[in-house]
């Protein structure tokens, strides 16, 4: 199997596809991006100040040269959110293994950043869904770790059905964290 870094595959599932982000989903992100209702829901965690909150086509598009920057460098893989049917652009995840030197090293962290209209049970069960198939042997990871605040019930619910855990103790210095082991 290559590398998710040789070849970033395309995933479907229900309700969506998940491709690799690129310049084409700008204005659409943008709207995800610039969503005040869903940035408070966006994992911002060890991102060096940036909360996600982008209202200029020009941030939009920084972000995206950085993710594309951080694939290239093996970091993390950034996939756009796509509504099957309609082809709208309603967000990205993004996925990585985690070097640590603590009881989560070698865990995979996934991030969800969806528009406020779309952070859904059915969209999220979808996305994780795609995570539990996939995630694990594409990143090597043993365990993966998501954010969920607590008003964010309908990501909650959908972790929980899909077997994420709460974990009850900070990570990386953060709360609200589930995570869901091989």
């Amino acid at each position: 199997m290559k590398s998710v870094y040789e070849e970033c595959l395309v995933y479907e599932k229900g309700l969506i596809t998940l491709r690799k982000t690129n310049n084409e989903d700008l204005e659409e992100l943008l709207e995800c991006y610039s969503d005040e209702k869903a940035v408070p829901l966006f994992n911002s965690d060890n991102c060096n100040g940036d909360n996600f909150n982008y209202t200029t086509i020009e941030q939009m598009e920084q972000a995206i040269e950085f993710w594309e920057a951080s694939y290239k460098n093996k970091e993390f893989v950034r996939w756009t959110v796509i509504l099957k049917g309609t082809n709208k652009k309603i967000g990205t995840i993004e996925m990585f293994h985690r070097n640590a030197d603590d009881e989560f090293n070698h865990y995979g962290i996934l991030r969800i950043d969806l528009q406020s209209k779309y952070e859904i049970q059915s969209i999220i069960e979808d996305i994780v869904a795609i995570s539990n198939e996939y995630f694990f042997e594409a990143f090597e990871v043993k365990g993966i770790l998501t954010k969920a605040i607590e008003k964010a019930e309908e990501r909650i619910c959908a972790l929980k059905k899909a077997g994420f855990k709460p974990v009850y103790k900070k990570v990386m210095g953060y709360d609200d964290y589930y995570c869901r082991e091989v």
